[in-house]
């Protein structure tokens, strides 16, 4: 598992002065902050300016960047997650089962939708990441269980 922890890519340039839109952004504005230090492509940076435009985060760096690089923090700056609550990293690679034990795959993805994110499977299978679908997270042992009827019969 990596020590750093994706919180968006470089992306298309803001304006004339190294500025640029950051894509796939977290959600906590903390992380774009003046002053807030990132590591592009695992060398750190320090955001020295930051701005929103169109609801979108738009930073400029110490240092430049290249476009569609990976913008990170290191894993231990993360703050634990609240209850029934999950960092995407935490559940991709987890294996899926439906309720009574039938293997459904393994998380690949967690997709954002309009109206919740959704697991995505290594079997091309898409899940609803709401309560009525996901019964239980189980992190130690590397599992989540699903509630029958989200699933094709098989």
């Amino acid at each position: 598992m990596s020590d750093f922890v994706s919180v968006g890519r470089v992306g298309k340039p803001h304006g004339l002065d190294g500025s640029f839109f950051v894509e796939q952004a977290s959600e906590d504005p903390a992380r774009f902050a003046k002053g807030a230090e990132l590591h592009v492509d695992g060398a750190p940076a320090e955001v020295v300016v930051s701005k929103r435009s169109r609801g979108r985060p738009v930073i400029r760096l110490d240092r430049d960047a290249p476009r569609g690089a990976e913008l990170a923090v290191p894993r231990e700056v993360l703050p634990p997650p609240g209850e029934d609550e999950y960092y995407e990293f935490q559940l991709v690679g987890l294996a899926v089962e439906e309720q009574g034990g039938r293997s459904l795959g393994r998380v690949t993805a967690v997709l954002p939708a309009p109206a919740n994110d959704v697991l995505e499977l290594d079997t091309g299978l898409l899940l609803p990441l709401v309560g009525a679908c996901v019964l239980q997270v189980d992190l130690d042992v590397g599992r989540i269980e699903i509630a029958r009827g989200f699933a094709d019969p098989s």
